[in-house]
């Protein structure tokens, strides 16, 4: 199935990779894919972030960090008063 790339960063971009890589651009796509499909597959959950940014700034999750703010706390923030 032909791609038909319309942006000239896009193409350029693509040219520049397969010249890199010693490639054709076909072969500089699937391999540009690939390697998107494999750093997104390698990303972290939110939950996992937010695992990591707790214990690099040691907060501990109690009753206490889990009960929500008040809806005052939200409406402070957003007052533009």
């Amino acid at each position: 199935m032909p791609i038909n790339v319309n942006n000239p960063d896009a193409d350029a971009l693509t040219r520049k990779f397969a010249q890199m890589a010693g490639v054709t651009i076909t072969e500089a796509i699937v391999i540009a894919m690939k390697e998107a499909i494999e750093r997104r597959r390698n990303t972290e959950t939110p939950l996992q972030t937010a695992r990591r940014l707790r214990e690099k700034h040691r907060i501990a999750i109690n009753d206490g960090t889990r009960k929500p703010l008040p809806r005052e706390a939200f409406d402070e923030m957003w007052d533009e008063g």
